[in-house]
């Protein structure tokens, strides 16, 4: 079992930047992939990012390229997720999650083994 805690949300301009953070609680974080995942008001959940146990693999959707970065420290069971030149089609709930899977958390959403409650972040124009 692992339990998740996003942190990090806010409001801040377009063009501006955020770190979000989750905090896992639980044995072997680095075990899991891990993934970032948003959902706007209206629109279903989308896949953000997502990060192999160890961190050598990363992955995003192609609108965020670029401008965010996953990371993770597995010392300190945190997932970590710098979003730079924002804009207001970002704003969003903003989610992480959890699998042992990593081909779970990229593509099969649905059937994600842990999830945070979200952190809010809207982008001003």
């Amino acid at each position: 079992q692992v339990q998740l805690v996003e942190s990090g949300g806010g409001l801040v301009q377009a063009g501006g930047s955020l770190r979000l953070s989750c905090a896992a609680f639980g044995r072997s974080f680095d075990s899991y992939a891990m993934g970032w995942f948003r959902q706007a008001p209206g629109k279903e959940r989308e896949f953000v990012a997502a990060i192999s146990w160890s961190g050598g693999r990363t992955y995003y959707v192609d609108s965020v390229k670029g401008r965010f970065t996953i990371s993770r420290d597995n010392a300190k069971n945190t997932l970590y997720l710098q979003m730079n030149s924002l804009k207001p089609e970002d704003t969003a709930v903003y989610y992480c999650a959890a699998d042992r899977s990593e081909v779970v958390v990229r593509t099969k959403t649905d059937v994600l083994g842990f999830w945070g409650q979200g952190t809010q972040v809207t982008v001003s124009s």
